[in-house]
C-alpha cells in the first residue's frame, strides 16, 4: 500500500469524513452522501450574524466573511503588511497533489482554529460565514441550507445542499500555488494546516471559485473591486502565517488594490 493510499485509509477511520479531491477548492457534501431532496430541517440555535469582518479585525480567520479595507490608517496598515511580503519566482508544479495536502475537509488538522471539534471545515466555514444557517436534522455539524452574502462577487446566494456547487470554499492561498511557491518542501503536518486554516478559507460563488483556479492576485482579483483591499489582505496575512514568498508581480497587484 502507498503512503497517499495509507492517509486515505487511516483518515476515513479515524474521521468518516468525504474524499473530496478537487485541488484548491471544493463543491461538494462533506459527509460523502448525495444530497437529499427530504427530512427535516433544524434551525441553527443562537447563529451569529454572519456580518463579514474586515481581515485588519479578524487575524485568525475564526470571524465571518471579508469585509472592505475602509479608511487611510487602515489601507495604509494593508500596504506595510504586503511590502513585508517576500518575493521569489513561481516554481514547478511538478509532484503536486491534493492528497499531499491530506484529505479534505478534514477535522484532525491540529494547530489551526475549528479543528477537532467534531465537525468537518466545510462545514465549519459555512456555519461561520452563513445567515440563517438550517442543520441536517438531529446534527448540529451538517449544514442543509443558508443565506450567503458572497464577498467575491456582492451577490446573495440562497444556498440548498441538493445544489452544493453553488457554493464553494476558496483557499485564498490556492494549494496549488503554495506548492510552487515551496510547501511543496514543508511537512506534511504544515501543508494540513494551510488546507484546513479558516485564516485560508472563505465560502464564495462557485462560479467564481472556478475562474480563479490556483491563480496569484496578479492573474486574478475578485469581480468585486469593493472587497480587492480586504483580498490581497488576507492573502497577505496567509503568507505571512506560513512564511510564503509570493510572486514579484502578485504583490505589486496586491499593493495597487490598498492604493500602493
Amino acid at each position: 500500500m502507498g503512503r497517499r493510499s495509507r492517509i486515505r485509509t487511516a483518515g476515513a477511520a479515524g474521521a468518516a469524513l468525504t474524499l473530496a479531491l478537487v485541488a484548491g477548492c471544493e463543491g461538494l457534501d462533506s459527509d460523502g452522501a448525495a444530497p437529499s431532496a427530504g427530512g427535516a430541517e433544524a434551525p441553527a440555535a443562537g447563529q451569529a450574524a454572519g456580518q463579514a469582518v474586515s481581515p485588519l479585525r479578524n487575524p485568525d480567520g475564526t470571524e465571518p466573511g471579508l469585509g472592505p479595507v475602509t479608511g487611510d490608517a487602515d489601507r495604509a496598515a494593508a500596504r506595510k503588511l504586503i511590502e513585508s511580503l517576500k518575493t521569489k519566482g513561481r516554481g514547478p508544479r511538478t509532484g503536486y497533489d491534493r492528497d499531499e495536502f491530506g484529505y479534505a475537509w478534514m477535522d484532525t488538522a491540529d494547530g489551526v482554529p475549528l479543528a477537532r471539534n467534531g465537525c468537518d471545515t466545510r462545514n465549519d466555514l459555512l456555519r461561520r460565514d452563513g445567515q440563517q444557517v438550517r442543520f441536517r436534522s438531529g446534527s448540529t455539524c451538517v449544514v442543509v441550507a443558508m443565506t450567503l452574502h458572497d464577498p467575491y462577487t456582492g451577490t446573495t446566494i440562497e444556498w440548498r445542499k441538493q445544489k452544493a456547487g453553488e457554493v464553494q470554499i476558496d483557499h485564498v492561498v490556492p494549494l496549488s500555488y503554495s506548492w510552487q511557491l515551496g510547501s511543496s518542501r514543508w511537512p506534511e503536518s504544515k501543508r494540513r494546516q494551510l488546507a484546513n486554516d479558516p485564516l485560508n478559507l472563505i465560502p464564495v460563488e462557485g462560479r467564481a471559485n472556478s475562474a480563479k483556479s490556483d491563480s496569484g492576485p496578479a492573474s486574478w482579483l475578485p469581480p468585486s473591486k469593493g472587497i480587492r483591499c480586504a483580498y490581497a489582505v488576507r492573502f497577505a496575512q496567509v503568507a505571512v502565517k506560513y512564511e510564503l514568498a509570493v510572486t514579484a508581480p502578485d504583490r505589486e497587484a496586491m499593493l495597487r488594490q490598498c492604493g500602493g
